[in-house]
């Protein structure tokens, strides 16, 4: 299963990534070896996910995420 997802970052800024393994990815960003952006802005929070079957899926949707607004992403996750 491939990931797309939304960190909240402590800051309050957005992140939005791609994985195959979203436990070993959120826990990778929390300890500082995921994301040069996240590494200063620490701890991190999934704030939501979509699933995808193929990498490619999951990679066209994560850049059709990150084109969108602050205010759209916010909509999206809801918060």
């Amino acid at each position: 299963m491939n990931y797309i997802y939304i960190i909240k970052c402590a800051d309050d800024t957005l992140y939005t990534g791609w994985t195959n393994d979203l436990d070993k990815r959120i826990a990778d960003h929390n300890s500082g070896l995921g994301a040069k952006y996240t590494r200063g802005r620490l701890p991190v929070k999934l704030v939501y996910h979509e699933e995808y079957d193929t990498k490619q899926e999951a990679m066209k949707r994560e850049c059709a995420i990150k084109r969108l607004t602050k205010k759209q992403k916010y909509a999206l996750i809801d918060i």
